[in-house]
């Protein structure tokens, strides 16, 4: 059988496991598929990299592609995401100095208590903090998080951007109070004993949505079929990902030196939601740090890309645009996702959107296909995002 090449770009990254896991383990050869990987430094090259056509699709930052789809910092290219990589999974990391300074404990802290400390730090000197691009759900996730304790973003604090992997050179350096990137740059960090993890971003935003596929939209247009089999790729992989019985297995695969180049057990603790908060502490168990594929994790929800977008509107100062929320929600391609998985075991919400942050205990939901099930969802602020309401949303933000 004659295989279909389908050139993938990924930074280094336990959420890139499943672009990994698909080549590696024959679930894209069970689809016909013959995955080629390409690693780069920077989200900016894997961005390149995917539209001027080295690449096929694209392991990305969801806001990135949003950001693209819009034109934003560069002319405007249609995208498709028709998978979700994963749902979380990052983490704020303080330099020793910052850790010190805001009473770090041995387990994670509250985001209201560890806020509380940091604004107090803040009023004594400029702290600056790293995020892997502007258009990512780090610098996003960060943002909110600042704000809602009552730091200001670009006033009271400064934000820069660093690559994932000389994030942990650059706490070390003191180019930078504290980060906010994937794993296991944070737990690299703290193993070479120059940073202390203050926060998961789950507890900023529970399931909150982060790396995606992604790909040009003319490309998903002229190769749906193969974009279907690469979806069903994928999704086998998910299911691969989450089985207790393989995780130390993919630890090792993703440890190796052409994918992450890391350390075996710091892949591992991610991925079964063991995060070391101090150099040489035990790990504390943190359910669903980096969550995959049960409750449909990997559909794309249109409303996910529409809270991207509000906080695109917010930190650019932009006015709140109904053609520009449209362009940035129809980015997330559940049609692709529910083509491809029709009849197969996987389930397919029956909606595109849903309210988020609102749960605060698991509930069924409605499905075209198989049973649903939602866990808890929330913002740590309590605030809810409604999709068809974002103009009123941002109002109400501080």
């Amino acid at each position: 059988m004659t295989l279909t090449r389908v050139r993938i770009g990924f930074l280094p990254l336990v959420d890139a496991a499943l672009p990994i896991l698909a080549r590696e383990r024959g679930f894209a050869e069970a689809q016909g598929l013959a995955i080629e990987l390409v690693r780069d430094a920077t989200w900016a090259a894997v961005r390149d990299r995917l539209l001027y056509g080295h690449s096929d699709a694209a392991h990305l930052v969801a806001p990135l592609a949003i950001a693209t789809a819009l034109g934003r910092d560069r002319p405007a290219v249609p995208m498709a995401v028709p998978f979700v990589l994963g749902l979380n999974g990052n983490a704020v990391t303080f330099s020793m100095r910052l850790a010190e300074e805001v009473g770090l404990g041995d387990r994670l802290g509250d985001p209201h208590v560890i806020g509380a400390a940091l604004k107090a730090v803040a009023a004594t000197r400029r702290l600056r903090f790293g995020v892997v691009h502007r258009y990512s759900s780090h610098n996003y996730m960060l943002r909110y998080w600042l704000a809602g304790v009552g730091i200001r973003p670009d006033t009271d604090v400064e934000i820069v951007v660093t690559s994932p992997l000389f994030a942990a050179d650059a706490l070390a350096a003191g180019d930078v109070d504290g980060i906010c990137v994937g794993e296991p740059w944070n737990s690299i960090a703290v193993d070479r004993g120059v940073g202390r993890i203050a926060l998961a971003t789950a507890q900023i935003w529970r399931r909150g949505v982060e790396k995606v596929l992604a790909m040009r939209a003319d490309t998903a247009e002229r190769d749906p079929a193969t974009v279907a089999r690469l979806i069903r790729a994928l999704h086998a992989a998910a299911e691969h990902f989450v089985r207790a019985d393989t995780v130390e297995d993919t630890a090792a695969l993703l440890a190796e030196s052409r994918y992450l180049d890391a350390p075996a057990d710091a892949v591992l603790r991610a991925i079964t939601d063991r995060i070391r908060l101090t150099p040489g502490a035990e790990p504390v168990h943190y359910p669903d740090f980096m969550f995959q594929h049960r409750e449909a994790a990997n559909f794309p929800w249109r409303s996910q890309a529409a809270w991207l977008y509000s906080q695109m509107v917010r930190w650019e100062g932009m006015a709140f645009d109904e053609r520009d929320a449209a362009v940035a929600a129809g980015t997330f391609r559940p049609d692709l996702y529910r083509a491809a998985l029709a009849g197969s075991g996987a389930v397919l919400p029956g909606a595109s959107s849903k309210l988020e942050g609102a749960l605060a205990e698991p509930i069924g939901a409605g499905a075209t296909q198989g049973r649903l099930m939602l866990g808890r969802d929330g913002f740590f602020d309590g605030r809810a995002f409604d999709p068809d309401d974002v103009a009123g949303y941002l109002k109400g933000l501080p």
